[in-house]
């Protein structure tokens, strides 16, 4: 398919990478850009890519308490210097963050956080679900493969689409800000309370919740 300039122009504001490579991974995605974001990643010709090795043990752990303190989230978001985790941009992303991780209720940061145990429960339900529709069982691993998919983009953080933003994720947005910022950004670690979580109560929906008080 043809490339334009527009689609260029946007991976290489994502990115950082330069205009020719961006045209080259843009070509190879078929125009998908998150798909060449991460052609681009691989290929370490990406900002993010050039900066995901340095030492980030700068940052801030940031926190977000739901209006009427229902949910309570602390995140931990490392930079590479204390400057940068004092500027505003970086502390609104952390915020941002937060109040994600306080709507979308993660569990992990990355998919290679899920355990092992938990991985294999989910297959084996993916599996019965797949006999139980009549698909043949030549084709059932390859259906629970394509599955789990859905399982990290609904438990693993990175891979979540961003609530203020559902058009892209967790870490298209954070490698949007280390192009910007400069720096090697990590997501370290994070955990959520729930008031209440684990009694028998009645069910809400934070998400909407957390959305609506973002945009008072």
């Amino acid at each position: 398919m043809a490339i334009t300039a527009a689609q260029v122009k946007e991976l290489r504001e994502k990115t950082g990478a330069g205009m020719l490579d961006c045209k080259k991974a843009l070509e190879e995605a078929n125009g998908d850009i998150a798909r060449a974001s991460e052609i681009l990643r691989e290929k370490g010709l990406s900002a993010a890519a050039n900066k995901a090795g340095r030492i980030a043990t700068e940052g801030a752990v940031e926190s977000y308490i739901h209006a009427g303190g229902k949910v309570g989230v602390l995140v931990e978001i490392n930079c590479e210097t204390d400057f940068v985790g004092k500027t505003d941009q970086f502390k609104s992303f952390c915020r941002d963050i937060a109040m994600h991780i306080a709507a979308a209720s993660p569990i992990y940061v990355r998919r290679d956080e899920v355990p092992g145990e938990a991985l294999e429960k989910e297959k084996e339900i993916l599996r019965a679900q797949a006999l139980n529709e009549g698909k043949p069982e030549k084709i059932v691993e390859k259906m629970v493969e394509g599955r789990i998919g859905k399982y990290y983009e609904e438990y693993c953080l990175m891979e979540q689409s961003f609530v203020k933003d559902p058009d892209k994720t967790i870490e298209q947005l954070l490698n949007e800000k280390i192009a910007t910022i400069g720096e090697n950004i990590s997501i370290r670690r994070f955990v959520r309370f729930a008031l209440g979580e684990g009694l028998e109560k009645k069910q809400e929906n934070f998400a909407e919740e957390v959305m609506s008080q973002v945009k008072l």
